[in-house]
């Protein structure tokens, strides 16, 4: 019977070529991640919510934050197709910037936060001070 001499080195080669392969597999499926986020990035539009909400401007920095600790769970638990930029809070209303795949889903995140929705806008053109410069 022959019997087979395993050596360190051997040994230390076979790792290596197996953790090289699984790095080849991992980064092939981490480009494939990024290349759908891009592809979902691009089908994404930009949406204002108005939002009623009496007295929003009297609303203290911990309800703000409690606010935003929900709606960001709600969001979580949605996936990457709906992204919240920020809101504008003004004496009665909140006026929120979001990304979103289509209308649905912004309709979808304000009944799983509790959050009341009054108009929903898809934005056409963003102007600044800047739009006047040559």
């Amino acid at each position: 019977m022959m019997k087979t001499k395993i050596t360190f080195c051997t040994i230390l080669i076979g790792l290596l070529m197996c953790f090289t392969a699984f790095s080849q597999d991992q980064a092939a499926i981490k480009a494939e991640m990024n290349k759908d986020m891009m592809d979902k990035k691009e089908t994404m539009k930009t949406y204002v919510i108005e939002r009623e909400i009496p007295e929003a401007g009297k609303l203290s920095p911990e309800e703000l934050k409690g606010i935003s600790k929900s709606s960001n769970a709600v969001l979580e638990e949605m996936g990457p197709g709906i992204q919240w930029l920020h809101s504008y809070v003004t004496d009665n209303k909140v006026y929120c910037v979001y990304r979103a795949e289509n209308e649905e889903l912004l309709k979808e995140h304000a009944r799983k936060g509790g959050f009341p929705v009054n108009a929903i806008s898809e934005m056409a053109n963003k102007i600044s001070p800047d739009t006047a410069k040559d």
